[in-house]
Formats: structure tokens, C-alpha cells, sequence
């Protein structure tokens, strides 16, 4: 059964926007950001996931973390940090509609954290702010049937992926399918359907919009309950999506290293053989000279074998191993 919802006139003003401004991602060949820029926008998903729940540490101690340096905080903190580390680097390995990988990565998100990681509850819960019970999710028998239901709309309905993603994210927080980390894995799984959209949405630090609106966040998920439909929660979250884009797009000034363009055309050619021709129609704004330089750097590096020589020059990205 489709969860309930209505496509409203902000909704679609929204779809509007945001496809308007991925059109400009890809052609400021911004869909795979500068490495540099990745690596930023991935420490900020994970401190501002975090922080939602929680998590004391900032992004210098996450940093830190990456690079195996040693910190002082609390244990949990630091565990919590290591395992969505270890998760949103595996972001490749999941398939977004399968519940079975939805489980794995609830397993690897909420290792030595909870008693059961990677299972879904079988037990009755309720969300408590304050004194107050402010959500009664549904028993646990209907769990696995009801997410094999929402699995079932993300994979089999018609309509726009961004919205699906706004309704999984919803639904999921909902059905509240395990005991903990309901949060962080209802962001973590709309950040992989999205990605599945758009690559750029895999290093788009969404959760620290959401983070900054945090009260407006949980606002919009209480009136969807009240309202029984999830549609003021999609219009929340697609305006958090269209700001990301929009602050993506602010960076387009950053300069690409040839590195940086070398990544970009193996998403674009996979393994198809191509010319300096073909690189340059591309990238049209670098020059022949500069189109040479990221080829032969490429080929020292071994990302790309090279046949030929001068203008009969062939290229072909080397498969990478693990």
C-alpha cells in the first residue's frame, strides 16, 4: 500500500529547483566535488548526524579520528564516530531497497552500541520527549511487514525519487524499526536512495542543514504524525535539499586539479576507450596543453593505460582492485 501523501504546488515548485540546480552541478562538473571538498562535506554529515543524537565531538575530533590520531572524549562518542566513519565509507556496498542491506548497515552503524545491532525490534516502543510520550510507533510484530511495504513503494512507485526518498525518511522514523538509531539510519538511507538519484548527493552534507534546523526537523515529523501523511515533511526536507544545492553550487569557483577532472571522466567513460579529443569536449574550458598534462599524470599513476602516441593516442582507465 503507497504511504499517504498529497504532491502540493510547493512540492513541485521544489522538484523545479532542485533539478534546475543539478543541471548546474553537471556542468560545473560539481557532481563529483574537489576531493578536498568531499572529505569536508563527509566529516560534516557524520559530526552533524551525530550531534542530533547527541554526539559531543566536533569536526576537528572526527578529523583526527580519520586520521588515526588519538583523542580524549567519552568512549561512546568515539565508537559512535568510528562506526559511521566505517558506514558512509561502504555507502557503495548497500542497495537502497533492500531491507537485508538496510539490516547490515543498522549492524555496522550501531556496533558495541546496542544489544542487538542489525535486528529489527520485536518489542513495543515509544518516543518520550520530556515526560511526555510524543510518538507510540507501531508493535513490534508489524515491524518487518510494514518495512517490507515501504520497501516495496520506494522500489515499485511511479513517482519523483527525490520524493520517495522524503517518504522513506518519513516512514521510516515512523515505523521506528529498531530499538535505537532510528535517527541516524532514517538520514544515512535518504542520503543512499538520493545518491542513487545523483551522485552528488552521496558528499552533499544534507544532515548538517538539518542539524541547523534541527527544531524545524522534528517540528515537521510531529505535524506529518498529527497530520497522518507525510507531506509537510517532504516539503521540509526537498527545501533542505535545494539549500544544499544552492551551497554547493556557491564553490563552483573552487579550481579542479587535474586529479580532480581524471575522477570525474572515469564516472563519465567507465572503461571506454577514449582520445584527448574526447577529453577535451568535456572539459572545454582547460587547454590542449593542460588536457595532456592530467592524461600523462594519469598514466604515471596508472589510472589510465595509454596506446599510441601524439594525436593517435588512445586512453583506458585501469579497474581498480578492492
Amino acid at each position: 500500500m503507497k504511504p499517504p501523501y498529497t504532491i502540493t504546488g510547493t512540492i513541485l515548485k521544489l522538484l523545479v529547483s532542485i533539478s534546475e540546480k543539478s543541471g548546474e552541478i553537471k556542468a560545473a562538473h560539481l557532481s563529483k566535488p574537489p576531493a578536498e571538498l568531499r572529505k569536508k562535506n563527509r566529516i560534516k554529515t557524520i559530526q552533524s548526524s551525530l550531534e542530533i543524537e547527541g554526539n559531543t565531538l566536533n569536526t576537528e575530533q572526527i578529523t583526527a579520528i580519520i586520521e588515526n590520531k588519538r583523542i580524549i572524549a567519552p568512549q561512546k562518542d568515539i565508537r559512535e564516530v568510528k562506526n559511521a566513519i566505517n558506514v558512509y565509507n561502504q555507502l557503495n556496498v548497500f542497495n537502497p531497497f533492500s531491507l537485508n542491506s538496510l539490516c547490515n548497515a543498522h549492524k555496522i552503524l550501531m556496533n558495541r552500541l546496542v544489544d542487538f545491532p542489525g535486528k529489527l525490534r520485536g518489542k513495543s516502543v515509544g518516543i518520550v520527549t520530556g515526560s511526555k510520550i510524543t510518538h507510540l510507533a507501531p508493535p513490534g510484530e508489524m515491524v518487518k511487514p510494514l518495512m517490507k511495504e515501504l520497501f516495496n513503494y520506494l522500489k515499485n512507485d511511479s513517482d519523483p525519487g527525490l520524493v520517495k526518498s522524503c517518504v522513506f525518511h518519513y516512514e521510516f522514523e515512523f515505523i521506528h524499526p529498531f530499538m535505537d538509531g532510528n535517527g541516524r539510519m532514517g538520514r544515512l538511507w535518504q542520503t543512499l536512495i538520493l545518491k542513487e538519484q545523483n551522485p552528488v548527493f552521496e558528499f552533499l552534507p544534507v544532515e548538517n542543514l538539518i542539524k541547523e534546523q534541527q527544531s524545524a526537523y522534528y517540528s515537521a515529523l510531529a505535524k506529518s504524525d498529527r497530520a497522518g501523511n507525510s507531506t509537510l515533511f517532504i516539503e521540509f526536507m526537498l527545501s533542505i535539499i535545494d539549500t544544499s544545492l544552492e551551497d554547493l553550487l556557491k564553490t563552483q569557483n573552487l579550481v579542479l586539479t587535474g586529479l580532480d577532472r581524471i575522477n570525474l571522466y572515469r564516472d563519465v567513460v567507465k572503461n571506454i576507450v577514449f582520445t584527448r579529443k574526447d577529453y577535451l569536449r568535456h572539459f572545454k574550458k582547460i587547454s590542449s596543453a593542460t588536457a595532456s598534462r592530467d592524461l600523462k599524470m594519469a598514466v604515471d599513476k596508472n589510472i589510465l593505460k595509454k596506446t599510441g602516441d601524439k594525436r593517435m593516442a588512445k586512453y583506458v582507465f585501469i579497474e581498480r582492485i578492492g
